[in-house]
């Protein structure tokens, strides 16, 4: 380590704040939970309505400038781009899906058909429980949110590096402070730290929780008991291919194991077509899209009920919020010789619409489901909470115990691809390094177990007090993140014009 050129405050103060979080959680768990959640309703309660009005603003402006003349800015130094369009997207898919690619597709349509959203009879929306329940899911994992991952802040990300500044979070400030906040300054290191925390809780969080659903699948395949230590295993089995993943780097590892897992995705998506309710799903599918894009705006925009907004879309907003600098690093670092328009429409249309089709397979299946038998999906999920929820909708159809075990596969390299992809990110931040040292990929993604796991042992609280932290983060990233929505159009024509001169030569 000591030969290792490393950024030593942000690393100290990020690492030495999960060390301090574990050890207090070890202390008093209950403490920490009751704090995390108290602080937790304070920010959603007073910067809720900010982080609406960012997340639409942020998609207007996106769509705003792929339509103009901005649209055709190349980002980076290529002529071209660096991965084909199939590698390249699903990185950016595995990647921003992480475990909301089963945990929520399968769970989160389900509940909001049991429990009609208040959204819809407050503002007069209409909707059928079908519709309801798919097209809350498309809000909270549509076009806001891929947004705010993965556009305006690339733009400026990518503007920073053209004047050879390293792809730090920072470096979304560049353009107001410039090179005074690239350099031993107090700000810059802040908006490091906050950026590393965030993106630390959304990735340990979904590790620990892959570790239950995979006992709980485990235990009602093969009878394993669902124990410490089958959650410790399946953890470390996970961190061991992120590790792997992330040692073999970009081009290698994360950019194969995102293929692989796309691949397979599709796969069931076809089987469970194929066997399950495929007419039903479509038609879901098409229904409530129609749904979500005609209430598009009162969804986005609602402020009444402050307990389920808080549960829910604050939640969904303070989690991508928070992840929002360490995506749009990730996401500038395979995105050279990619236009703006490109991206923008990749980005804020082409994955929302792919993740929503897919909750609607999965979750579609599972209202489909519990029609026709109450209770078959709604009782599991009500006992067991988020991994019941998709081994009570697989074991109903034909090869259920097949397709059970394959989304406890699929989910591993879910989970794994995203922290691979992660702890790349925050080595890039620390080293400065667009390949940054193997050692420090590696030991990241063994970082990210480790706490897990630990807070796994201290109880399942622990894990959620750390998902939840993710949200206070997001109150400091949002801010940071605000400046993006004037600095992408300036920074993108100031990148036009460049284009132009170099081009008129």
């Amino acid at each position: 380590m000591r030969n290792l050129k490393l950024d030593w405050p942000v690393f100290a103060i990020s690492g030495g704040f999960l060390l301090v979080f574990v050890i207090a959680s070890l202390a008093n768990a209950d403490f920490v939970g009751n704090l995390i959640n108290t602080a937790f309703a304070w920010s959603s309660l007073n910067f809720g309505a900010f982080w609406q009005v960012l997340m639409i603003l942020t998609f207007l402006i996106a769509v705003f400038m792929s339509l103009t003349e901005l649209g055709k800015v190349r980002l980076g130094d290529s002529s071209k781009p660096t991965f084909s369009f199939f590698k390249w997207f699903s990185m950016i898919m595995i990647t921003l899906l992480a475990g909301g690619g089963v945990f929520w597709a399968a769970a989160e349509p389900m509940y909001h058909y049991l429990d009609t959203p208040p959204m819809y009879s407050e503002t007069g929306s209409t909707a059928t429980a079908i519709q309801a329940g798919l097209s809350t899911g498309f809000l909270h994992w549509g076009f806001l949110a891929w947004s705010i991952l993965g556009t305006l802040g690339v733009v400026v990300l990518m503007y920073a590096k053209k004047k050879g500044q390293p792809l730090k979070p920072r470096a979304l400030l560049y353009p107001i402070f410039g090179e005074k906040i690239m350099h031993k300054s107090v700000l810059g290191t802040l908006i490091d730290v906050f950026s590393i925390l965030a993106a630390c809780a959304g990735t340990i969080g979904p590790i620990g929780f892959l570790g239950l659903q995979a006992g709980y699948g485990l235990n009602m395949l093969f009878g394993f008991p669902d124990t410490f230590a089958i959650h410790f295993a399946m953890i470390f089995f996970l961190v061991g291919i992120a590790a792997v993943s992330a040692a073999t780097g970009i081009h290698k590892g994360i950019q194969w194991l995102s293929r692989f897992n796309v691949m397979i995705t599709v796969i069931l998506a076809i089987a469970i077509l194929i066997l399950g309710p495929a007419r039903f799903i479509i038609d879901s599918f098409v229904s409530s899209y129609g749904s979500y894009v005609q209430n598009f705006l009162p969804m986005s925009l609602y402020r009444g009920d402050e307990g389920w907004l808080s549960g829910w879309t604050l939640f969904f907003w303070g989690w991508f919020i928070g992840y929002g600098p360490i995506m749009a690093i990730f996401i500038s670092r395979i995105s050279d010789g990619r236009t703006i328009r490109e991206l923008f429409l990749t980005v804020a249309f082409l994955a929302p619409v792919v993740t929503n089709f897919w909750f609607t397979v999965v979750g579609g299946t599972g209202i489909f489901y519990e029609i026709n038998e109450p209770g078959s999906v709604s009782n599991p999920l009500n006992e067991g909470g988020l991994p019941a929820s998709i081994f009570a909708i697989v074991n109903q159809l034909p090869l259920g115990a097949m397709f059970a075990f394959l989304f406890i596969f699929v989910t591993c390299i879910f989970v794994a691809t995203t922290a691979d992809s992660i702890s790349y990110s925050i080595s890039m931040i620390l080293t400065g390094k667009e390949t940054p040292d193997r050692f420090i990929r590696i030991f990241w993604a063994i970082i990210f177990g480790a706490v897990a796991v630990a807070l796994l042992y201290i109880g399942e609280g622990s894990i959620d007090s750390l998902q939840s932290f993710i949200v206070l983060t997001a109150v400091p990233v949002s801010l940071f993140m605000l400046p993006t929505l004037w600095l992408a159009p300036i920074t993108a024509k100031r990148l036009l014009n460049m284009q132009q001169k170099k081009e008129a030569k």
